[in-house]
């Protein structure tokens, strides 16, 4: 014996008038971006409506779920590519140095005060990877001007300046001139703070600080090989 089929009520087939007018506006905007009545094969295609049997169901109608993730995606993507590199973050007492003239300018500038000068490549991992303990130091000594001198942006100055590894430092004070320069890596961050330490102590200077009509690269590398040799002395 079959199971008997219940038709569905009257009631059950009716749609208000919400419904009706919600289903006719998704479809009038549609009919800009539907196919014609025929597809590749010759073939009669129709389309048929969607029908909610409830007004909730209208808020699950396609395509505004997918606009809203293609949005939020687009926007992701965008402030994505708006970080700042990590060359980029810098201390506020950090400078970055863009040619030879903002080189002898900032240490001109610096007067009496110690600057610490760190040569570095975008590509140097070892850069990378020395670079936040660099900023955490530059924040604890807001006395100290650090200069950033990019190698691939700087490299007839860099090579002028004996610059051969990376990362590499130069500490200058004053009428004093470079005073040190090695290279360093993070494992060996020691070699900064036993540096400042040695070099940031108060002075008073007898002779007036270096203008930069006086400062050039030659100097420097005159002033650097002039130490270089009483250290041997």
């Amino acid at each position: 014996m079959a199971d008997a089929v219940g038709l569905p009520s009257f009631h059950a087939l009716r749609f208000s008038s919400f419904l009706v007018t919600a289903i006719t506006s998704n479809l009038n905007s549609l009919q800009p971006t539907l196919p014609g009545p025929y597809n590749s094969n010759g073939l009669n295609r129709r389309v048929c409506p969607v029908v909610c049997s409830s007004p909730g169901d209208v808020s699950r109608l396609p395509f505004s779920p997918r606009k809203q993730s293609l949005s939020f995606k687009l926007h992701a993507t965008v402030a994505e590519t708006e970080q700042p590199k990590w060359w980029q973050k810098n201390a506020a007492n950090m400078i970055d140095i863009h040619s030879t003239q903002e080189f002898l300018s900032a240490l001109s500038q610096a007067g009496d005060g110690l600057v610490i000068v760190e040569f570095y490549g975008t590509w140097c991992a070892s850069c990378r990877a020395l670079f936040p303990k660099l900023c955490k130091t530059a924040e604890e000594h807001p006395e100290i001007l650090f200069l950033k001198v990019n190698f691939d942006e700087n490299k007839s100055m860099c090579k002028s300046l004996n610059v051969k590894v990376l990362p590499y430092f130069h500490f200058y004070r004053g009428a004093d001139g470079q005073l040190e320069s090695f290279s360093c890596s993070l494992a060996k961050f020691q070699k900064i703070k036993d540096a400042i330490e040695m070099h940031n102590s108060a002075r008073c200077s007898i002779e007036p600080p270096r203008g930069i009509e006086e400062l050039t690269l030659e100097s420097i590398i005159s002033s650097k090989d002039k130490s270089v040799g009483a250290t041997k002395a």
